[in-house]
């Protein structure tokens, strides 16, 4: 990992309240906690994104909506956004903890299609004839989104888990194995 100035969305969750999130009691964390120990460390990570203008038809309608995909394979969840995000939503920062991007143009180009085709699909788009044709455009912007870790269990076994800091959620198992392959690697 080398020291980068990179582009990040600004969190919604603060050090202090991943903390408490990662510390909560609950089912779901005395069983990780059972399992894996106590939380040993909290690390913020940044993934790097990149930003999509997507164009549709559907029913008639002409769509435009922008979307973000993960840079580095592809695996995680798309982040939607209302407009390109502009600088008072973003930060520069200086950090270690950043991936690097490895998804050509033609993989993340193909994986943004299914992607956002599953989208419209969940919001109901199922009912109507085919898939719409879709036209996606990447942005020049490249952006980082952030994520806390909560890192548990010794360092020959270690487990994260993994807290989305702008959507304020907890991911499942497919981002902490994401995480977990890049703090292995």
């Amino acid at each position: 990992m080398t020291q980068a100035t990179i582009r990040t969305l600004r969190p919604n969750v603060t050090q202090q309240e991943a903390l408490r999130v990662f510390n909560l009691g609950g089912l779901r964390g005395l069983f990780w906690r059972l399992g894996h120990g106590p939380l040993q460390r909290l690390a913020d990570v940044y993934v790097p994104y990149h930003l999509y203008r997507v164009r549709y038809e559907m029913g008639g309608a002409k769509h435009e909506r922008i979307f973000a995909l993960d840079a580095v394979d592809g695996s995680l969840d798309l982040f939607e956004f209302p407009a390109i995000p502009d600088r008072s939503q973003c930060e520069d920062l200086e950090t270690r903890n950043h991936l690097q991007d490895a998804l050509d143009d033609a993989r993340a180009e193909a994986l943004l299609r299914e992607k956002v085709l599953r989208v419209l699909f969940q919001q109901g788009f199922f009912r109507l004839r085919g898939a719409p044709k879709l036209e996606c455009a990447r942005l020049p912007l490249e952006l980082h989104m952030p994520y806390w870790l909560g890192l548990y269990g010794s360092d020959k076994a270690l487990r994260c888990r993994v807290l989305d800091a702008v959507r304020r959620r907890m991911e499942g198992a497919k981002a902490n194995a994401f995480f977990e392959h890049w703090l292995a690697a």
